[in-house]
């Protein structure tokens, strides 16, 4: 089996590619090879067998764990580096010391700066909100940053104390309200971080023909982070993106000079030629509005906690975290691990009950990624059908009216039927 590389900056794909895998903790034993059994059956039909995934464990969590006496061994780190593109299951996180995360830690060794999350509806999934079908947008989630960044001090710790002597000492801070009591975190929001992200969503945006990019952010509080994030932003789109986008400073300096009917001509003007329109929210606005005006969002640009928020609340509006896939990618080296969005899950663990959904579409993800559009649009289709005819595991099923509840190995045979 062939390795993925890049070549100038594209992506090179054999037909017979190695992809290394993390089976997961938890339900991660059973929603692993139900994902790839499907995926492998959709590119098996898709192409008439001349393409192929062999696919290659490592490990990682609790497995690793038991076997080597490491939560992430360097073996795991290096197959992603060297075979690019891979995929995991959930993993638990280790209580105690040492990694806060293993799917931080690996988004920062490898420097998955993007976090994907597309969020859309499919026919049949009943949802809380009225309209789900409006809802269809792609969360771009910096990956690096933000408190992510895991920089911070427990009070009462001499490390705090240090912190706290500085900041009023040196910085002449006077607003912490219990000096002596509290924890301090730092927030690190960097102009390169932040430009690389954004970049990263107009292009996507561009590619994919959508209407426009949404920087979502909380800098009327935090306004050198957040803020920065947004002016930065805007500033990157006109430099880089000039003749391809429509931003709303743009709007704003022209509703300043001429007026505001010369700002909304301008702007539908722009529409009109496709451009995509680059505009600006607060994040508390925004979670609104993706409950009153789902369908005015196409690609959301936002920091690593906002996005934590913005994706799972998406998620839960078309249907659950069970239906919701992620990716995390570098889009310079090439390097992704899609993964199940959803935790290990214990207390289902080995029921043959978990909806493996979440893993599966980031599967199609990874079959878009790699350019297998055809498998990718074949294993969509097969979801599509299978809950369009009320046909679901347990937790799609129990909001469904006359719905036939099937287990997860039986669920995965009723998608191969109905792949084409």
């Amino acid at each position: 089996m062939a390795k993925l590389k890049t070549e100038n900056g594209k992506l090179i794909v054999p037909d017979h590619i190695t992809i290394p895998f993390i089976e997961g903790d938890g339900v991660g034993a059973e929603i692993t090879p139900v994902a790839q059994e499907v995926i492998n059956e959709a590119i098996k039909k898709a192409y008439n067998g001349q393409k192929r995934i062999e696919w290659k464990e490592v490990l990682a969590g609790e497995k690793a764990f038991e076997k080597y006496g490491e939560w992430l061994p360097d073996d795991t780190m290096t197959a992603f580096r060297e075979y690019l593109v891979g995929i995991k299951g959930p993993l638990t996180t280790p209580v105690g010391g040492g990694i806060r995360s293993l799917n931080v830690a690996l988004r920062q060794e490898l420097d998955l700066f993007v976090c994907l999350r597309p969020v859309r509806w499919f026919k049949g999934v009943v949802s809380p909100v009225k309209e789900p079908q409006k809802v269809d947008m792609h969360i771009f989630r910096e990956n690096t940053e933000d408190i992510y960044a895991g920089i911070e001090w427990m009070q009462g710790t001499p490390e705090a104390k240090k912190v706290l002597q500085f900041l009023q000492k040196e910085m002449n801070v006077i607003k912490i309200r219990f000096p002596h009591t509290s924890s301090f975190g730092i927030k690190p929001v960097s102009l390169e971080g932040s430009e690389r992200l954004i970049r990263a969503a107009i292009l996507y945006a561009i590619q994919h023909n959508l209407p426009s990019v949404t920087l979502v952010h909380k800098g009327n509080i935090m306004k050198f982070t957040e803020g920065g994030f947004k002016l930065w932003g805007y500033a990157l789109a006109e430099r880089e993106f000039g003749d391809r986008v429509f931003t709303m400073m743009q709007y704003d300096t022209i509703k300043k000079e001429k007026g505001e009917e010369y700002a909304e001509e301008a702007l539908q003007k722009a529409k009109e030629k496709g451009l995509i329109i680059i505009k600006d929210v607060i994040a508390d606005a925004f979670l609104q509005n993706t409950l009153l005006i789902p369908e005015e969002y196409s690609v959301i640009a936002t920091l690593n906690l906002n996005g934590d928020y913005i994706s799972d609340q998406l998620a839960a509006m078309v249907g659950g975290i069970g239906i919701a896939p992620g990716a995390n990618i570098n889009y310079v080296t090439g390097h992704a691990i899609f993964e199940a969005t959803h935790g290990t899950a214990p207390n289902i663990a080995g029921k043959n009950k978990v909806n493996p959904c979440s893993l599966l579409l980031s599967g199609v993800m990874m079959l878009e990624y790699i350019g297998w559009q055809k498998a990718a649009d074949m294993i969509i289709a097969a979801i599509e059908k299978t809950f369009g005819s009320h046909t679901a595991t347990i937790d799609i099923a129990r909001f469904m009216t006359n719905a036939t509840a099937l287990g997860t190995r039986e669920f995965k045979d009723t998608l191969i039927k109905n792949l084409n």
